[in-house]
């Protein structure tokens, strides 16, 4: 039960931090319409090769710090920190996102994987948010920092990873208006999010030092 607990979490955690409308799913999408589905999965393959690496990485930057509570504390205070000033930024500075206008020329299936890896390396995301999440997961007693629950952990998130570029490639001409919202207001979403790390990131601080 415990192998089937640890794959689900994995494989939820990356539908929901990948489900928002992003550069990789997008371009997945864009070039499925423009080359087909063959490309559009092979580009979709050099991205999760990339998300496995930093999963893995993630998860065992993880077990450092969850080892070491004076890190925890550092990086809670510097994690405030950055989602303050994230939060400033996306809320009062930030421009909205243009919506990519153009056609992407057609090219060869290995260089359409090669580029899946590129981007997938360009979006850092992923390392703190597993790093959050495996944190999490292992405070309520639902994932251990094992090498076996790792393994299944990582799968999860591949398997989730998958099935939104999959969604995204298939459908997304059906929900390709609905995404101008996402476009229009990401920054308020984004904005939002960061500002409720931080109080919560906040909060923990001062309960910290309180006790």
């Amino acid at each position: 039960m415990t192998t089937i607990s640890t794959l689900f979490f994995g494989f939820i955690s990356a539908v929901i931090g990948i489900f928002p409308p992003g550069l990789i799913n997008m371009t997945a999408a864009k070039v499925n319409s423009k080359e087909g589905k063959r490309a559009a999965i092979w580009f979709v393959i050099g991205a999760i090769l990339v998300i496995i690496l930093q999963v893995y990485l993630a998860i065992l930057f993880a077990q450092f710090i969850g080892e070491r509570p004076q890190v925890v504390v550092l990086l809670r205070e510097i994690g405030c920190g950055i989602f303050t000033l994230l939060t400033v930024y996306f809320l009062a500075i930030a421009k909205a996102p243009q919506k990519i206008k153009g056609k992407i020329k057609k090219q060869r299936t290995s260089t359409r994987f090669f580029l899946g890896m590129l981007l997938s390396a360009l979006n850092f995301f992923p390392i703190p948010y597993y790093v959050v999440v495996s944190l999490s997961l292992a405070s309520y007693g639902v994932f251990a920092f094992e090498s076996f629950s790792i393994l299944v952990f990582v799968l999860g998130a591949v398997l989730g990873s998958f099935l939104v570029f999959y969604t995204y490639i298939s459908f997304f001409s059906k929900i390709e208006n609905k995404t101008d919202f996402f476009m229009k207001n990401m920054n308020k979403i984004i904005g939002s999010i960061t500002g409720l790390v931080a109080l919560l990131t906040l909060f923990n601080i001062i309960n910290y030092y309180w006790n």
